[in-house]
């Protein structure tokens, strides 16, 4: 992972200091994260399978991309360059909300986030990073909603904390 740094932060989003990503994962600790949501015309979600060799959740469904803002890196900022680092997609995205989540994932590590999240619209197609994404694929929101009850398993923990909001979300501005 090259020792990249996360952004620890207070219940309110106050930097507190920066810790290695993998680090703060293994101690639980608070930190910065911006999840991604990219929607087709047709308001079916990008879909991302994490690449096989993630240091964790390799190979679960998630958000159409996920990530760390660096220390002096705005929200805004680190959800484009994601966009593009993971997906080779180069979009403006909006802020939508924010969530705060405590979720044990595999090996130990623990997602203790608060999250930033963002939406954005194309009908480009990605260009997959393989150290990233296995896959990708494009559903509606009743479709996800009906596999993450019949198949919870697949998807990463984050993502079904996030995505009932994304659906409110959209709920709202419909």
């Amino acid at each position: 992972m090259d020792n990249i740094e996360v952004i620890l932060v207070d219940e309110q989003d106050n930097p507190l200091g920066k810790m290695e990503k993998l680090e703060a994962h293994r101690k639980g600790l608070l930190h910065r994260a911006i999840t991604v949501y990219v929607f087709n015309s047709q308001q079916q979600l990008m879909l991302q399978q994490r690449a096989l060799s993630k240091y964790h959740c390799g190979g679960l469904w998630s958000n159409t991309c996920c990530g760390h803002p660096f220390p002096n890196e705005n929200t805004q900022h680190a959800a484009e360059r994601r966009l593009g680092e993971e997906m080779g997609l180069s979009l403006t995205l909006t802020k939508v909300t924010q969530t705060y989540y405590n979720l044990p994932v595999t090996d130990g590590l623990v997602e203790h986030e608060y999250g930033h999240i963002f939406m954005g619209y194309t009908e480009q197609l990605p260009i997959l990073n393989p150290e990233e994404a296995e896959n990708y694929r494009f559903a509606s929101l009743p479709e996800i909603e009906q596999e993450l009850a019949a198949y919870p398993e697949r998807f990463t923990p984050w993502f079904k904390t996030t995505f009932p909001r994304i659906v409110k979300q959209l709920a709202l501005v419909a």
